[in-house]
């Protein structure tokens, strides 16, 4: 695994990628939703009110993230970046609430069209291009959000990468249906939104899953673990390491390890090794942000129960 930036870094970056979600956001929700109702296009009406949501949690999440950065105190000795995790949830929840709306209301609309119930107007020809301008702007914030978010590690910004990745799928079957509603095929303009809608729900599933297991301290990948195991194991006097325990905070990792060393030195020896240990895997790992070692004599690993 690759070292991440100085966590220092990461308020700014994540108000950066913040600020430029939420302005994109607001003028995109008043562009979509003003064009598809005077356009008459359910499909970008239904993605305006996708926008619309994101200005909704955008401005949840950067209050989070505020006050995530506030400094540790006595009731949160290790800080405040679990609310980092718990802002990425929020943002799931309101991923999946506005796909179960949109898909609801489209597939209402789909039933009606194909049935005679409803007749459907001409869809304006600004709906297209507004919705293929919508897909390459989110295209670019795709793109760069992922980067910042893989370079800090930050759960919150790679759910915000999501739901822009989710708005150039939402936007690009608006394009679609609305391209075949004006060449006859009125129908699919609600579909689409219908199938888009899915797409963001399995997103949203995936988002909070993630992070629930992030609060609920899930075990350690294997490349992390691998990584904790070689760093640590390379510190001089260790015999092997026969536990890793891992708390989160945020982006942040508290470990518990257990390692061997040479039974027949001093205490005090022994005390320097897991010393070095945590020295060690505190400055080469830049997410982690306490360890604490448990040491034994090396032929107690060979002991029965």
């Amino acid at each position: 695994m690759s070292r991440t930036e100085p966590l220092q870094g990461q308020p700014r970056a994540f108000g950066i990628v913040v600020a430029l979600g939420l302005c994109t956001n607001i003028v995109l929700a008043l562009i979509k939703t003003t064009i598809g109702i005077l356009g008459h296009s359910q499909a970008l009406l239904a993605d305006g009110i996708n926008s619309t949501s994101d200005v909704v949690y955008y401005s949840v999440v950067a209050l989070f993230m505020r006050m995530a950065r506030k400094p540790p105190d006595e009731e949160h000795p290790y800080g405040h970046r679990q609310l980092e995790s718990i802002a990425a949830l929020v943002v799931g929840a309101f991923v999946i609430t506005t796909a179960i709306a949109i898909f609801w209301d489209s597939v209402n609309s789909t039933f009606d069209l194909l049935s005679g119930i409803e007749v459907a107007p001409v869809v304006a020809w600004a709906s297209l291009f507004v919705a293929v301008g919508t897909v390459l702007v989110k295209i670019v914030l795709t793109v760069y959000t992922y980067r910042v978010a893989r370079r800090t590690g930050n759960v919150a910004m790679s759910a915000l990468a999501a739901d822009h990745r989710n708005d150039v799928l939402s936007a690009g079957a608006a394009s679609v249906g609305i391209l075949l509603g004006r060449l006859g095929y009125a129908w699919v303009d609600p579909f689409a939104g219908a199938v888009v809608a899915l797409f963001v729900l399995r997103t949203g599933i995936g988002i909070v899953r993630d992070t629930t297991a992030d609060l609920m301290d899930t075990t350690l990948t294997r490349s992390l673990k691998k990584e904790i195991e070689k760093i640590a194991g390379s510190v001089d006097g260790v015999r092997g390491i026969d536990e890793i325990r891992a708390h989160r905070f945020g982006p942040y990792l508290v470990l518990n390890l257990t390692i061997a060393v040479d039974g027949t030195q001093s205490v005090d020896a022994g005390d320097d090794v897991a010393t070095a240990v945590e020295v060690t895997l505190t400055e080469r790992m830049s997410l982690v942000r306490e360890v604490h070692v448990h040491y034994h004599p090396e032929h107690h690993r060979h002991r029965q129960p």
